[in-house]
């Protein structure tokens, strides 16, 4: 059994029969929503990878007491280029958009915002929420449809059982479960669940990589590569079986797809193909948000433009951070 203290952003590996190792990736905090927000764990992307399958951003936080936190307040800010993956274990979050979906995220249910060419967006904990915690993922759109129209869905996926686990499938397809929400490469997205000492062996695509996220609890994925909380699994592909056993009852979430294929460049909230275009961007959000030189403080005072105006949302828009000095880089 592999369990070394690991340093942020270390990759190790483990053999496979033959096949490629499994890297282990750990996490690094960073603030949400701006230097005094929440802080999240955030497992990918890293130095050493950008992507599982299109899975290009994992941010996983919890379980915090708000009383103490605060909660979370993430106000307007703008996407491109990609969805978002909202998925709560504890706790409720208010999704206001500018597209004017509003919806409840809550443990259990898939809410999932595809960007497009361009949208703007809030997520507030709300006032009834005690202890929050959770994932939020991001999928990279392709080139041929990442500039369609901004969508938003909502799911309930039924939980399906079996000896010592229990999995909701919220993305693509595994333990016999699909889901009927539409994406724009293949992907796998679930929950799973698995009571202590029990193993459960998945069936998976073999064109697919995969990785397991641990959020709570202690595993071994594929017999002797152990997780901890927080830490991120990656199989590449070529595998037709995934096996997880739960050395203490465990909850994680099960990702994949197919390796992307495509170049992007990602920095702050957006994902596009070039550096200049990302400037571009940049300077769109920063005049809907600007009044006579100052950011407006008001959510509906922002003007209208790509990202639009999010729908009833009086609190005030997230300004774009500096760009560095240097060319934006290419992830593949």
């Amino acid at each position: 059994m592999t369990n070394p203290e690991r340093n942020p952003d270390e990759l190790t590996l483990a053999g496979g029969e033959g096949l490629p190792g499994v890297q282990v990736m750990t996490s690094r905090q960073v603030p949400l929503g701006g230097p005094r927000a929440m802080l999240v764990r955030r497992t990918l992307p890293q130095r050493q990878r950008s992507f599982v399958g299109a899975w290009c951003f994992i941010d996983h936080y919890g379980p915090d007491d708000v009383s103490e936190t605060g909660g979370m307040r993430v106000t307007p800010h703008p996407h491109t280029g990609l969805q978002t993956v909202s998925w709560l274990f504890e706790g409720e979050i208010e999704h206001r958009d500018s597209a004017g979906n509003h919806a409840m995220v809550r443990p259990g249910e898939l809410n999932l915002m595809t960007a497009g060419r361009g949208i703007s967006h809030s997520e507030v904990s709300t006032a009834a929420t005690s202890v929050l915690h959770g994932v939020q993922l991001w999928v990279v759109l392709p080139d041929a449809t990442r500039n369609g129209d901004p969508a938003f869905d909502h799911y309930v996926p039924p939980p399906v059982r079996g000896p010592g686990w229990e999995a909701r499938v919220f993305l693509g397809s595994m333990v016999g479960s699909t889901s009927p929400v539409h994406t724009h490469t293949p992907l796998l997205g679930a929950e799973l669940m698995l009571a202590e000492g029990k193993s459960v062996t998945l069936d998976v695509d073999t064109d697919f990589e995969h990785g397991v996220l641990l959020d709570v609890g202690a595993v071994e994925v594929e017999g002797d590569v152990a997780l901890k909380p927080a830490e991120l699994a990656y199989l590449p592909p070529g595998r037709r079986t995934v096996t997880v056993t739960a050395v203490e009852e465990s909850r994680m979430l099960v990702l994949g797809g197919p390796p992307f294929g495509e170049e992007i460049v990602m920095w702050w909230n957006f994902i596009g193909r070039s550096h200049d275009e990302i400037v571009g961007f940049r300077a769109e959000w920063q005049d809907q948000i600007t009044r006579d030189g100052e950011v407006v403080t008001g959510g509906q005072e922002v003007a209208d433009g790509r990202f639009g105006v999010v729908v009833d949302q009086p609190l005030g828009p997230i300004p774009a951070p500096p760009l560095p000095n240097v060319r934006l880089k290419l992830r593949r």
